[in-house]
């Protein structure tokens, strides 16, 4: 009895992939065409990143399988760098839109920042109205303690394009006043 629980245990165990060690760092891994796919560069038991000479390609440990003393993924190298390929794409993309819609903004914001806005406060109370630019400094005029200047990055547009001082009112009235 003792012996069929383990050769049922050998059986299932050679039957299973087994998810490439750490110590399998510089292994070549194959492709499903029997072709080397690259060399494991590291592994932290999760993510197994194999270099293919293209990509830095990080694959799930489960997807590698020894086979016949060899490391295998059910992938052609062409294949694994095709993915990668979109993948490099697909962020530089993203990249590029994120810095698209930043520059937007803050070409919007530049144009908001103008003599004559008004302000609003964080708390969506009215500061005044922009009298002056200076390099760095934004001069607004209000009608409770007559000039106050605040950095022009203090400054930021609403959801409705409104401009806004990052802070509530009392804070800045405070902040003017000394307190």
């Amino acid at each position: 009895m003792k012996f069929a629980k383990m050769a049922l245990l050998a059986t299932v165990f050679a039957a299973t992939p087994m998810a490439a060690n750490a110590q399998d760092t510089g292994a070549t891994v194959y492709g499903n065409d029997d072709a080397a796919v690259g060399t494991v560069e590291s592994n932290d038991g999760t993510t197994v990143v194999v270099n293919t000479g293209k990509h830095q390609a990080p694959l799930p440990a489960n997807l590698l399988a020894e086979r016949e003393g060899k490391w295998t993924v059910n992938a052609t190298k062409a294949q694994i760098d095709g993915m990668m390929d979109q993948q490099v794409a697909q962020a530089e993309a993203a990249a590029q839109a994120q810095a698209a819609a930043e520059a937007e903004a803050a070409a919007k914001l530049d144009a908001a920042i103008a003599v004559g806005t008004p302000v609003i406060t964080a708390d969506a109370q009215p500061l005044g109205t922009i009298s002056e630019l200076m390099d760095a400094n934004v001069v607004v005029e209000n009608d409770e303690v007559g000039l106050v200047t605040l950095p022009r990055n203090f400054f930021a547009l609403d959801a409705n394009d409104a401009l806004v001082a990052r802070a509530n009112l009392a804070d800045i009235m405070a902040a003017v006043q000394g307190g």
